[in-house]
């Protein structure tokens, strides 16, 4: 890009827009500076009855709006006017040759589309909010950026107000160009929801996304990082208290929601506590009251509680603010709060506070890979009694059922190789991101007995199958009583003949957790 300011002074300004709020404080600085109007249909008659003079583009293409509304501006006079050249004499003969005015400023607001097939509109409706015209519009005039300016949307009305006023209705080479990098980022997000919403019925292979809307994080992953969220923060937990979120607390944030919502709180039968760090669970129990699932929850690791992220599938009452509050933690997050219990968690002034009301988890999950990127499924699976294939002649009993089910998704969450350890609906440890299955066993196992848990008769969760038979052999001498595994290795008979020399029982569900 050279000359940054090379200016253009605007003479003919074409408005064709959907939302008109704030339209004609725009109109009104064109008007003062002697910018002559085009506009069409509805934004002709807002701007009419609003007391601004303007021509209408029927009046310049000798064409009325037509097909019902569908073609309106698509026409050699207008499209013509938006991209000759200023500087180029052969454009300009033609220009002149045809009749064809010079438009230097472009207004578009383009239909709603995502607003309509978020609406739950029928599919007429949603087709006839794919803007033509205005997207036509917003392109020509951004590629022609060095005479034109371009004002792609709604959101921009304010700042433009701003430029026109200032300058007297002239703009820089530099402004027109910024401007010009806007309305692309426009049109490519508008044709990538569009493609998006046809694409629902087909799954075509793209990694199209387009996310506009965006927050600063309060650093990334370390403080000398920056970081932003991508996404409407509406669809977040909504935060009633605390320091801006960083990067991690994000992360860790998704990954308490992502196990809690595993939990079904049953009409607050079962009140669930999960306790995460660097997300994983350190900490989880349930329970028929708050009060209790946090200090079963809790004991299964108070250290690595410390300054940790702590979900429930219920509201928080005073009582149990009381007994969380005792320790140092980063987030909580609820399904709502007693307002005691806001009060006396608020003590801390940086202490982040979040309501669940229901936050929609991502369907797909998506990781930045060399150039490229990895999508896949997010894993949704949760196994129920009906899954579970025992493989031992001692079968489980219903408490130990329950204790596997409880312990394998605690273990679908926990980073591989992982295994978790569970007794009565509380988890004893886990052991996580260990390069050998039997090595996160040992752990688990070590870290119960550095806290005082009780292994006899606890159950164990493994998120893959077993490559030896090493893993229930250690299980069985700590005292574990029942294991859940996926299956699927060429040795599993070896395990399922330990266990039945030993009298304990398995089950198999066929389906890996792996979680890198």
């Amino acid at each position: 890009m050279t000359d940054t300011k090379y200016t253009r002074k605007i003479n003919t300004a074409l408005i064709s827009v959907f939302d008109k709020e704030g339209i004609d404080e725009i109109a009104s600085i064109l008007s003062t500076n002697g910018v002559k109007i085009l506009s069409t249909g509805g934004t002709y008659g807002y701007l009419v009855e609003k007391g601004f003079e303007c021509e209408k583009v029927e009046d310049i293409t000798s064409y009325p709006s037509i097909l019902g509304g569908r073609v309106k501006t698509l026409h050699p006079k207008i499209f013509g006017g938006i991209l000759a050249r200023r500087d180029n004499q052969k454009d300009e003969d033609e220009r002149k040759e045809y009749g064809i005015p010079c438009i230097d400023l472009v207004i578009v607001d383009l239909y709603p589309f995502e607003a309509t097939v978020a609406s739950g509109a029928p599919e007429q409706d949603i087709i006839e909010k794919i803007d033509i015209g205005g997207i036509s519009l917003i392109r020509a005039a951004a590629k022609n950026y060095r005479d034109v300016l371009t004002v792609s949307g709604k959101e921009q009305y304010a700042a433009v107000k701003e430029l026109l006023k200032a300058g007297q209705c002239e703009t820089s080479l530099e402004e027109r160009r910024r401007y010009a990098a806007e309305a692309f980022l426009k049109s490519s997000h508008y044709d990538t929801e569009i493609f998006s919403w046809f694409n629902g019925s087909y799954d075509i292979p793209s990694f199209s996304k387009s996310i506009v809307m965006h927050s600063p994080l309060r650093y990334g992953e370390n403080p000398h990082q920056k970081a932003l969220f991508f996404g409407d923060p509406a669809s977040l937990p909504k935060q009633l208290h605390g320091k801006e979120i960083s990067y991690n607390n994000m992360v860790d944030i998704e990954a308490a929601l992502e196990l809690i919502s595993d939990f079904d709180n049953d009409g607050g039968k079962n009140v669930t506590v999960g306790v995460i760090k660097h997300n994983n669970a350190c900490g989880c129990a349930t329970r028929g009251n708050l009060v209790d699932a946090w200090k079963d929850a809790l004991s299964g690791d108070p250290v690595s509680a410390y300054g940790s992220i702590i979900v429930t599938n219920t509201k928080i009452t005073a009582e149990a603010a009381e007994e969380i509050g005792k320790i140092f933690f980063e987030v909580i997050i609820a399904k709502g709060y007693d307002d005691e219990a806001l009060e006396l968690l608020e003590h801390k002034k940086n202490r982040i506070i979040l309501m669940d009301n229901g936050t929609k988890l991502s369907c797909k999950k998506f990781r930045s890979m060399f150039e490229g990127v990895l999508v896949q499924d997010r894993d949704t699976c949760v196994e129920t009694p009906g899954d579970l294939r025992p493989v031992t002649v001692t079968k489980p009993t219903e408490a130990q059922i329950a204790d596997m089910l409880f312990a394998n998704k605690i273990v679908k969450h926990s980073k591989s190789n992982a295994i978790t350890l569970a007794k009565n609906g509380m988890l004893l440890a886990s052991g996580i991101g260990q390069t050998s299955r039997v090595d996160a066993l040992k752990q688990a196992i070590e870290k119960a007995r550095s806290f005082g848990q009780d292994l006899e008769g606890a159950v164990m969760a493994s998120d893959a199958f077993f490559p030896f038979s090493d893993c229930v052999e250690v299980a069985d001498k700590a005292g574990i009583k029942a294991v859940i595994q996926p299956g699927g290795s060429i040795r599993d008979q070896e395990s399922i003949d330990y266990c039945n020399t030993h009298g304990m029982a398995m089950v198999m569900t066929g389906k890996r957790h792996f979680k890198h």
